[in-house]
């Protein structure tokens, strides 16, 4: 099983050491790594945010440990050589469609959620977002009007295809947790929304035992903060699913917390914290590395077929938190090495 690291930039590579650390601590059979640049890393070594070399490996292998990409240093480079299109180019060349975010609040940190901790405590729910349309990979551009403004354009679209794989998804994640799903879109006043609603009902017929709900995305932002415990699984489209999933890490106490998967319709995946680069705190040993050491849980459970290694992940990761293990976006002191030393003590 050959696993691609991926550290990129800012504290990427602070993160993805540690997570290599408990993996390596597991001594899984078979299991080999491989490191290549990525983003603005990759950018200032050869060129291009995505050289060639690293998608060749992101394919050859069967799963990818991703870190963060974004580097001030290439804010002003033009829109295709910025370290971000690594990403959504890794996304696009593996088909990778299906992005899931599980926001569940470990109950040690109810403290440092920013909702009360009687609210905090009933988070426990997965996004599923779909990845590969909308208004990311939609036709942009820029023009000028002609009044002589100038205008800048991003075509948000969806087909039926789309919605219906992405929402099978969400329905047999529904179905594999407790059997409520919710589709969150915008179908009073985005003609893509209402496709996507239609698309989403049509699609439910296949899975009759899952409770169906549909909610705007103006009120989902507003029901995760007054009542996140209603969630089981969210169902939604790329923009939206970016802007819900980083509001739940919040509520789930820190955006460091929180991992995510990207799958193909094969169940290989790229695994990656959901926060950036933070290029403020890169190299000041800072960062919190539990999302990304969970993120490597999740790729051992969906990609790698090792769901008690995950699971001996995840609950070293609650053993070190009740232990007091807390890193400076939690409140604490510790810096990225003691948080992954924790864990490796809970293991």
């Amino acid at each position: 099983m050959l696993i691609a690291l991926l550290p990129g930039d800012g504290i990427g590579p602070e993160v993805i050491a540690e997570a290599r650390r408990v993996l390596d601590a597991l001594a899984i059979p078979g299991l080999t790594f491989e490191e290549a640049p990525v983003g603005g890393a990759a950018y200032k070594a050869s060129g291009h945010p995505l050289p060639q070399a690293t998608l060749d490996l992101a394919k050859r292998a069967d799963a990818i440990l991703f870190g963060a990409v974004g580097d001030p240093d290439c804010d002003s480079l033009e829109r295709h050589l910025r370290p971000e299109q690594a990403i959504l180019g890794l996304r696009k060349e593996l088909s990778l469609f299906a992005n899931l975010r599980p926001a569940t609040l470990f109950k040690e940190l109810a403290d440092a959620s920013a909702l009360r901790p009687e609210v905090a405590t009933q988070i426990d729910m997965v996004i599923v977002r779909e990845l590969n349309g909308d208004v990311y990979f939609g036709e942009k551009g820029m023009r000028t009007t002609k009044d002589g403004k100038r205008e800048g354009y991003d075509v948000m679209s969806y087909n039926e295809d789309e919605v219906r794989r992405i929402a099978r998804v969400g329905f047999e994640t529904a179905r594999a947790r407790r059997g409520k799903l919710c589709s969150v879109d915008k179908a009073n006043v985005l003609e893509t929304s209402q496709l996507w609603r239609d698309v989403v009902i049509e699609t439910h017929a296949e899975y009759p035992d899952v409770e169906l709900s549909h909610m705007y995305v103006d009120n989902a932002a507003m029901q995760l903060v007054r009542n996140p415990g209603q969630f089981d699984v969210i169902v939604t489209g790329n923009l939206f699913g970016d802007i819900l999933s980083d509001q739940a890490s919040m509520c789930a106490g820190s955006i460091g917390m929180l991992p995510s998967a990207s799958l193909d319709a094969n169940q290989k995946g790229l695994y990656e914290p959901i926060h950036g680069s933070a290029p403020d705190i890169a190299g000041q040993g800072k960062a919190n590395p539990l999302a990304t050491i969970l993120s490597a849980a999740m790729m051992l459970r969906y990609s790698l077929g090792q769901a008690e290694i995950a699971d001996k992940i995840d609950a070293a990761v609650a053993t070190a938190l009740a232990n007091g293990a807390r890193s400076a976006d939690l409140g604490g002191t510790m810096t990225t090495t003691q948080m992954g030393d924790a864990v490796l003590a809970a293991l």
